[in-house]
């Protein structure tokens, strides 16, 4: 008897992550991605150890270490001033109290840690340059329509057999409008300008193996270390809105438009900004929180990641609830002698809640890193008094 067949939208962190967890779990595995190469762009990751705890379960925590960053601490900052608001604990803590470290890495390194293990496993097969057109399913199967890019006869098709679709094929999905059909994902109004710094050429004060979170009116600036520490990931968030086609997230953007947003602020953030000579443009994009179980699974197709909860950076985990679902999903198709569909419902109940504090959260964060006037020094005080009992998020990071 053949095992049964995963087929997978989306070969991004969530879509390799999900062809790992399926693989383990004795299924046959088909990926379908519409990029012509395994190419991951963007910049750095933040990885808490809810994160890593799966990393571990997956036998990949060594291969991550290769590649990754450790930081000791998490700082708070005023953009203004400059004084230091308040301190996370990282490193050996973090191991001591969640059983695994805080983790910050390329996406690029992470990307291809997990195809590495994906390329490793038997019975699985990657499709690129193959995009989805759409699906059918019905209570005892589901076939799968894709389209090669480029190919000469127009409309021509092809159709995959699956036992199940896992839709991981991000922030647009495809398969996310043909199964719930609610629209586009909405503008944030908040714009993600993104940067490297390689930090052997950064002049001594600039270089930092730490994460710092700079805090102003209606802007924030993230930093860490990422590939070892040998560079330095730099993110300046700004409340805004930007012309043009509102996918088109990767695009250089003028560096004197970010250097003109963060005028106002304190010198060392400003010799940070002054260093970067190019930015990269994502205009950001989410959902309101999941509402029920639905959202995430129907029949036979299961949406994990930014296809199911496309969430704001401000929590640091739209990486890993895509990661902490896959694992799920995997622990759950693992149990042979189910009926399919039930096991997906069961899935999505043990996911959306979660995944849904998880988008309500970075939402007041957002609100709270952007706050001005007699609140912005409420919580610059309420910082300064409680420090890490405010920064450190045990239901978060000690369970998954």
């Amino acid at each position: 008897m053949n095992s049964p067949q995963a087929l997978i939208a989306g070969a991004g962190i969530g879509g390799l992550a999900a062809a790992l967890a399926c693989s383990r779990a004795g299924w046959r595995v088909r990926v379908f991605e519409r990029a012509p190469a395994f190419n991951e762009v963007g910049a750095g990751i933040q990885l808490g150890p809810n994160v890593g705890r799966v990393m571990q379960s997956w036998g990949l925590d060594k291969a991550l270490a290769r590649v990754a960053a450790f930081p000791e601490q998490l700082e708070v900052r005023s953009a203004l001033t400059g004084k230091a608001l308040a301190r996370l604990r990282l490193g050996k803590v973090a191991v001591q109290r969640y059983g695994a470290p805080y983790v910050t890495v390329h996406r690029a390194d992470l990307h291809q840690v997990l195809l590495n293990a994906v390329q490793a496993q038997a019975g699985v097969q990657l499709h690129l340059n193959t995009e989805v057109q759409g699906f059918t399913q019905t209570p005892q199967d589901l076939s799968l329509r894709t389209r090669q890019n480029g190919d000469v006869a127009a409309g021509a098709t092809h159709e995959a057999q699956g036992d199940a679709l896992m839709a991981a094929d991000g922030l647009w999905s495809g398969v996310r409008e043909q199964l719930l059909g609610d629209g586009p994902p909405r503008v944030t109004g908040h714009l993600a300008y993104r940067a490297l710094l390689h930090q052997p050429t950064l002049p001594e004060r600039l270089r930092s193996q730490q994460i710092t979170v700079w805090l102003g009116p209606r802007l924030h600036v993230v930093q860490y270390p990422v590939r070892g520490g040998d560079w330095l990931n730099v993110v300046a968030i700004v409340q805004g809105c930007v012309s043009g086609d509102a996918q088109s997230w990767d695009h250089s953007s003028n560096a004197a438009e970010v250097r003109a947003a963060f005028s106002n602020t304190c010198e060392p953030l400003n010799d940070v900004m002054q260093a970067v000579s190019e930015w990269r443009l994502w205009v950001l994009h989410d959902r309101a929180p999941l509402s029920g179980p639905s959202e995430m699974a129907q029949g036979r197709v299961a949406l994990l990641g930014d296809a199911a909860h496309p969430m704001r950076p401000y929590l640091a985990q739209g990486a890993g609830m895509a990661m902490e679902d896959a694992a799920c999903l995997g622990g759950l198709l693992a149990q042979s002698g189910q009926d399919l569909p039930a096991v997906l419902q069961r899935y999505a109940v043990l996911r959306w809640q979660r995944n849904a504090r998880v988008q309500a959260r970075a939402i007041r964060n957002g609100e709270i890193f952007h706050l001005d006037g007699v609140v912005r020094w409420g919580r610059d005080t309420a910082l300064k008094v409680l420090g890490e009992r405010l920064l450190d998020w045990p239901w978060l990071y000690g369970a998954a």
